[in-house]
């Protein structure tokens, strides 16, 4: 992946920043892909399923409402998602099994961890447009992602 989130703005600035300061979790700090998104709260049945199917380089959008009181995904599920191909994984949430997930070949950006585990309901949304940090994920967009932070395709 030959791409920094600053020269891709300066190039085109109708890209939207996301303006959390996410940090970085996985192993791979650079990833993009097209958007792919879940809206849960406290609960990542719908996140596991996800990952747990082919991503086909896509990137997961979890708009976790910011909640950091459970994890949307550990290293188990982590791990599911290299095996199927996803580029990376971004929640609006918390993530835990925090030095396991800093081994996995997957892009994986969070707001915190905590090792609580999260419900397993499934109760939610798949592949809807969901919103923070001042970005609109959009499923299908393009999402580009380094140490820099950010960038969502309009």
């Amino acid at each position: 992946m030959a791409f920094t989130t600053c020269d891709l703005f300066d190039a085109d600035e109708s890209l939207q920043s996301v303006s959390l300061q996410l940090a970085n979790f996985g192993a791979l700090p650079k990833f993009s892909g097209p958007i792919r998104t879940v809206r849960c709260y406290r609960d990542n049945g719908l996140v596991k399923a996800l990952l747990n199917s082919p991503g086909e380089g896509a990137v997961l959008v979890v708009d976790g409402s910011g909640s950091l009181e459970s994890a949307l995904m550990g290293d188990m599920i982590a791990a599911a998602a290299v095996k199927n191909g996803w580029a990376g994984v971004v929640i609006h949430g918390a993530v835990r099994d925090r030095v396991a997930l800093a081994e996995t070949r997957l892009g994986i950006k969070a707001l915190g961890s905590n090792p609580r585990k999260s419900a397993k309901d499934s109760i939610g949304a798949v592949d809807i447009v969901v919103d923070f940090g001042g970005a609109v994920f959009t499923p299908g967009a393009m999402l580009f992602s380094d140490e820099d932070g950010i960038l969502v395709s309009a």
